[in-house]
């Protein structure tokens, strides 16, 4: 069975333990991979006016970031095979996580000669890099998660790793925007995005890079737990007979696709629709991060033994603090935020889409899908505020996608849950694919009516809730009714 030592270094002899000082350390490594995947949506519509690109070249932005994930998974799987066991189980998890944070180091800090050099190729290269490292640290980080503690509230567990993760989806464009731009109002706007160069990335990712060597030295120093596995593995495509794996393999692929597609496009968009440059997207930009952050925010309130009572109020207040940091991060950059304040109306959605789902993946899986069924139609058929706000809040109903879909699909693989999470890691690969699918569609059909493509992606996840809810049954796996029965006897 997995077992996770203590500090004595003796062998627990359960399935998992509730560690909270451990899962707060793993949450740290969130942030990183968020700040990253929100900063592209700067780099994409910078590096198209300044390198001369298509919408379809500009994508290759993110598909150089997530085809890492599935290049680092292959990786992953082919030094396990020449090593006869599982990595992760020979090096430890905590040391995959020290190792991934070291090599997104390197990548972080290719970006000075990339920017000196004005460098397309190069860049992308250490994007890739990075990317890289946050394969391997994801593919030990989420089933690290959930092994602390029971497996049914393993998606609670990964949420509130999220919410770290939105926070710096959120900081992330207002950052590298203001590292890039400086102070944007109506009157620099202009002039900053004209004397913006390629060159201006170079002391953001300098930081970062600085940053991920010290949080791996933190790691390294940390007592977290090692996870071990003395059950002999067969490494491969055994755990592939698992049906709820391969299902959730496709499920993550979509949902990553149509995560970073609607912010990466978001750029081109704002361009068409409101007629506005690079330096003067960040706001919104940072407003559909931040709906992931509002949505993971509130999520991770299930975390915490809590009254029922408290536990509805907060479901109101964290959303909207949330907003309020998205509308703090914005304000101290300089940007004009009344814009922004019409959203609320959307926060409330969410808000009842909370209450509605109750804490049981396979129905957040419904309720929330539907709504980005809904939300992304409504801004692929109508204009203005209201169909640039529709499409945003896609990022409210994405934003608890992925803990319900790597629960779901890791549930009853026991000692090939480790490989199974590398395979999902794998199809982070969505995240490179679909957007530069839609790219293709808004050089063809224009840019607006290529969210059709987020209509479809989410409709399919609405049928992955179906189908993996059955598949699941079937296997005497039932997490709503047990978090349904716990709740209950709470």
């Amino acid at each position: 069975m997995a077992q996770i030592s203590s500090s004595a270094g003796t062998a627990s002899q359960t399935t998992y333990v509730n560690n909270q000082s451990a899962l707060y350390t793993l949450m740290s490594v969130w942030f990183f991979w968020g700040f990253v995947a929100a900063s592209n949506g700067i780099l994409i519509p910078l590096c198209k006016e300044k390198f001369d690109l298509t919408q379809t070249q500009s994508q290759f932005i993110d598909s150089a970031f997530y085809a890492a994930y599935f290049v680092g998974s292959i990786i992953y799987f082919g030094v396990s095979s020449i090593i006869r066991t599982d990595l992760l189980n020979r090096i430890g998890y905590k040391n995959g996580i020290v190792y991934g944070l070291i090599l997104s180091a390197v990548g972080s800090l290719l970006f000075y000669p990339a920017a000196q050099t004005a460098s397309f190729a190069l860049l992308l290269s250490a994007l890739f890099i990075v990317g890289l490292g946050f394969s391997l640290q994801q593919i030990a980080t989420n089933p690290y998660m959930i092994i602390l503690g029971d497996p049914a509230t393993g998606a609670q567990r990964i949420n509130l790793g999220g919410a770290v993760n939105n926070l710096g989806t959120t900081l992330g464009p207002v950052l590298v925007s203001f590292a890039i731009f400086g102070v944007i109002n109506e009157e620099t706007a202009k002039t900053a995005a004209e004397t913006a160069t390629i060159a201006s990335v170079k002391t953001p990712y300098l930081i970062l890079g600085a940053l991920f060597l010290a949080v791996a030295g933190f790691f390294w120093i940390s007592k977290l737990p090692p996870v071990t596995n003395d059950e002999a593995v067969e490494i491969g495509t055994g755990v592939l007979k698992y049906p709820q794996l391969l299902l959730g393999m496709t499920a993550i692929f979509v949902y990553v696709g149509v995560e970073v597609t609607i912010g990466s496009n978001l750029g081109e968009y704002l361009k068409i629709t409101r007629q506005l440059d690079s330096s003067a997207i960040s706001p919104y930009v940072s407003l559909f991060w931040g709906s992931m952050m509002m949505g993971r925010w509130t999520a991770s309130i299930s975390n915490f033994n809590l009254s029922k009572t408290t536990k509805m109020v907060l479901t109101v207040v964290m959303p909207f603090l949330a907003f309020g940091v998205v509308l703090l991060a914005n304000y101290l950059r300089g940007s004009q935020i009344d814009e922004l304040y019409p959203y609320g109306i959307c926060v409330v959605v969410l808000i009842a889409a909370f209450w509605a789902s109750q804490d049981r993946p396979v129905r957040t899986l419904f309720i929330f899908t539907a709504l980005g069924v809904v939300s992304s139609l409504l801004g692929t058929v109508f204009t203005g505020d209201f169909a640039l706000f529709a499409l945003i809040s896609g990022g409210l109903f994405c934003s608890v996608l992925w803990p319900s879909i790597f629960a779901l699909a890791l549930a009853g693989l026991g000692k090939y849950t480790s490989q199974g999470s590398a395979y999902l890691i794998m199809m982070i690969l969505g995240g490179g694919i679909i957007p530069v699918l839609q790219g293709i569609l808004a050089d063809k059909i224009g840019i607006q009516a290529s969210y059709w493509l987020a209509v479809a992606c989410f409709a399919y996840l609405f049928f992955f809730g179906v189908r993996v809810q059955q598949v699941l049954r079937r296997q005497g796996i039932d997490f709503d009714q047990e978090v349904a029965r716990k709740a209950a006897a709470h």
